[in-house]
């Protein structure tokens, strides 16, 4: 295993951190805490505690856009911008069709500006979610039968959509279509439990030589696999239960870790002080600049 100092970003005690997204920019990072219904946004340049914007209810991820953020929340995908109030761009068909039922979860912006985010079923028991696209103001399913969706990137070639279903622990990747937006047939690309890796796969971002992050929810730890799926690399964090991981800074080498305190008891809290956090690792790599939602 591999050892560099994680530090803490920003000290918080946020329930389910998650979707940390860099805006090159604006030099500025973003995240939400899920439960809270939280957005963060944060210039470490700058220092001081990050500015918070609070909506009445739970936030999935986080998106770039021209004239702000977008979001996906429990009940739909809402423009925010800077100034201004928040445009709903698209329902959650999943939450109105059960009253409240599947939440968006994890989504991100591809190279053409189409946002793909996934829903995570109520109970995290059973695969009644899916994968969805928004595009040209038509939100489309794109996969089902998921549990929890999440792990979504795009390789530095856009060639391939990484995705996974956490509760399977296994990282699944698609041929992609840029153009089109198009997926091939899926194939199993890293599978935990053959790795020998605990936790399960949750948020993840790739860097610019093709590495695949992910943060093992559970696991305590951050993993690096290469395009072909091998391990590399292999990072212990201070808490058990981070999130999702994101490149920001001046020169995109730092990676930033979202982590939670739920299902965490009052030992637990105790043993993993820096749980609900802002973490952040020196990776030596550069990231890729994230695109932004143009579709």
């Amino acid at each position: 295993m591999q050892y560099h100092r994680i530090e803490v970003a920003v000290k918080l005690d946020m329930s389910l951190g998650e979707s940390p997204v860099w805006s090159v920019a604006r030099q500025t990072l973003y995240w939400a805490d899920i439960n809270y219904g939280h957005v963060y946004a944060w210039r470490p340049q700058e220092g001081g505690a990050p500015t918070r914007i609070e909506l009445d209810e739970k936030v999935g991820c986080v998106a770039l856009d021209e004239a702000g953020l977008v979001v996906a929340a429990a009940s739909g995908i809402l423009r925010l911008p800077e100034n201004g109030e928040p445009e709903r761009l698209a329902a959650n068909p999943e939450w109105e069709r059960a009253g409240q039922g599947n939440r968006f979860n994890d989504g991100r912006c591809d190279a053409a500006g189409r946002l793909w985010v996934g829903t995570i079923d109520a109970d995290e028991t059973s695969p009644s979610a899916a994968l969805y696209c928004l595009d040209k103001g038509e939100l489309t399913q794109r996969l089902s039968g998921i549990g929890i969706s999440n792990g979504l990137a795009f390789s530095p070639d856009r060639r391939w959509l990484y995705h996974t279903d956490s509760l399977t622990r296994r990282i699944l990747r698609y041929p992609f279509d840029v153009v089109s937006g198009a997926l091939g047939k899926a194939e199993t690309w890293v599978d935990l439990e053959m790795q020998g890796l605990p936790g399960v796969p949750d948020g993840a971002a790739v860097d610019s030589e093709g590495g695949y992050w992910s943060a093992l929810y559970g696991g305590g730890r951050i993993v690096r696999f290469s395009p072909a799926g091998k391990l590399v690399a292999e990072h212990e964090v201070p808490c058990l239960h981070p999130t999702m991981v994101a490149f920001g800074g001046s020169d995109l080498s730092t990676l930033y870790i979202t982590t939670a305190t739920q299902h965490l008891d009052a030992t637990g809290k105790a043993r993993w002080p820096f749980a609900g956090s802002l973490l952040q690792l020196k990776t030596g790599l550069r990231g890729l600049a994230e695109p932004g939602f143009s579709a």
